[in-house]
């Protein structure tokens, strides 16, 4: 099968051929129907985080079920799945206490001798327990919610990462209520899904903030009632003065350190700074300690503290009840042999969310 191989860090993502490793009791075959390009993909091709190489990436995609293990209870073949990078284990304490986002994975982990993956006779690693850049995946079941099949498989790899994390930040890890003033910074394909979460769940005012003028036009799109060119000056200044005193909730879907602070010193008393975005290993998050006798709280969010088989689906009825946007939310579909291009578009930072077709 065809796949798209990360061969050096840093590096483009080169397409070849590899195999699949041997099912096991626990393992689904899955035939990949379409997969998400996000900003995660990007961090390791740009050496930001470190992985080993050869390696198939991509983590955000929907497919159908081709083969099971004997141990198998979700799902059986011709079922219609997303895969999330969230595998759960069902046993560690994060799990039993409610946090499976945040799951040690016991019993998920692959051992060396049995490879994934492989190209001839090298071994390639899986990412993230996924692969999501390849023609087929072989994941434990763990990794995998079952859907409707009215559900169009192309939106649905949307909700595999960057809605999940978007909307899952707002409702799950923020708890943003109704009449909320909610600020996003960053309004690519998270900070939009943080935007549109922050709309259903009632807040009473959204401010998207970017630097990209056709962002902040879709923003508005997504619900936001006010936006801010951060490009015109000092954000956190206009934030201030446009609410009179800070946001009870400010959504940093950048990850930088920079932007971190911003949302941290944009809230109001008692307000709440949530961190979407992957901030590269070693950039610190500096913070006025005085701040914190106000009650200001900085926290990170992993993957919208989600309960994906709970989750996805849920977002899938608001997608076909017309409440959650999804199609608006595609830039371009591509096949895999243009990646790199997705990637490039991706980095000059003009798009929302782009996907790989397979079919």
């Amino acid at each position: 099968m065809k796949a798209a191989i990360l061969e050096h860090i840093p590096g483009e993502l080169v397409i070849d051929e590899v195999e699949l490793g041997d099912i096991g009791p626990h393992d689904v075959v899955v035939r990949t129907v379409a997969a998400g390009l996000c900003h995660s993909d990007l961090h390791f091709m740009e050496g930001k985080y470190p992985h080993a190489t050869p390696c198939v990436l991509g983590h955000e995609s929907a497919g159908v079920v081709e083969a099971v293990g004997p141990q198998v209870t979700h799902v059986q073949p011709g079922d219609h799945v997303i895969s999330c990078i969230s595998g759960f284990c069902g046993a560690c304490r994060y799990c039993l206490t409610g946090r499976p986002n945040l799951c040690d994975q016991f019993g998920l982990t692959v051992a060396p001798t049995e490879a994934r993956l492989r190209r001839g006779s090298e071994t390639v690693h899986q990412f993230a327990n996924l692969s999501s850049f390849a023609e087929q995946l072989l994941v434990h079941e763990n990794l995998l919610v079952k859907i409707r099949p009215d559900m169009p498989l192309d939106k649905a790899a949307l909700i595999g990462c960057g809605v999940t994390t978007g909307v899952g930040a707002v409702i799950n890890t923020a708890h943003v209520r109704p009449g909320d003033v909610v600020a996003v910074i960053g309004c690519g394909g998270i900070g939009l899904n943080a935007i549109q979460a922050a709309t259903i769940v009632g807040a009473g005012r959204v401010i998207a903030i970017d630097t990209v003028a056709s962002k902040r036009d879709l923003a508005v799109t997504f619900g936001a009632t006010d936006v801010i060119d951060a490009s015109a000056g000092d954000p956190v200044g206009a934030v201030l003065e446009m609410t009179g005193g800070g946001v009870d909730h400010a959504i940093e879907a950048i990850g930088l350190a920079a932007t971190a602070q911003q949302a941290f010193n944009m809230l109001a008393k008692g307000g709440t700074a949530t961190v979407i975005g992957m901030i590269p290993l070693g950039q610190k998050v500096e913070l006025d300690g005085f701040q914190l006798l106000l009650e200001k709280r900085l926290q990170g969010s992993n993957m919208g503290s989600n309960r994906f088989r709970i989750d996805m689906p849920q977002y899938i009825e608001w997608y076909l009840a017309g409440k959650l946007k999804l199609d608006e939310l595609v830039s371009a579909v591509m096949p895999l042999e243009k990646i790199n291009d997705g990637f490039a578009a991706l980095k000059g930072g003009e798009v929302a969310r782009q996907l790989i077709s397979f079919d």
